[in-house]
């Protein structure tokens, strides 16, 4: 479906995303910075320099750009934030809708829930799934819920 070049983006932002670990960065509070991001919103244009530049580079620019908000603590495993940072991308692609609509529509609790049973299944299935996940009541305005989740 996507050529190469998309795939690639796509797997730069799953080490981008994996790399915030090595900083420390509290998972749920980085996926849902960076998806809200200038940075992300760079990333999701058709062609843009940031694109290129790698993923410790975007990480060095995200951390600037969010400063203060970037917090230690709990942090989501090496594999599923790599396939968060990968879906989150791959769902840009799919469908079009920006980083900050995807984030709106799977924010981090969301997407770490969905993991477990989503990550070896297709991708475009995995999105569907996700959205739909994402209506149940227990996903809905509750900040920090996600710590007892299964990652």
């Amino acid at each position: 479906m996507f050529g190469s070049l998309e795939l690639q983006l796509c797997d730069i932002q799953g080490r981008l995303f994996k790399n915030s670990l090595k900083e420390g960065l509290d998972s749920e509070r980085f996926i849902n910075l960076y998806m809200r991001s200038k940075c992300a919103a760079e990333y999701d244009m058709p062609h843009n320099r940031l694109q290129w530049m790698g993923e410790e580079y975007i990480l060095e620019e995200f951390m600037d750009e969010a400063g203060h908000k970037l917090i230690k603590g709990v942090q989501y495993s090496e594999d599923a934030m790599f396939w968060i940072g990968y879906t989150h991308r791959y769902w840009h692609f799919l469908t079009g809708e920006s980083s900050k609509k995807i984030s709106s529509q799977a924010p981090a609790v969301v997407m770490k829930w969905g993991y477990p049973g989503l990550h070896t299944i297709d991708m475009a299935l995995a999105i569907e799934d996700l959205k739909e996940m994402a209506k149940e009541p227990r996903f809905r305005r509750r900040k920090g819920a996600d710590r007892k989740a299964p990652v």
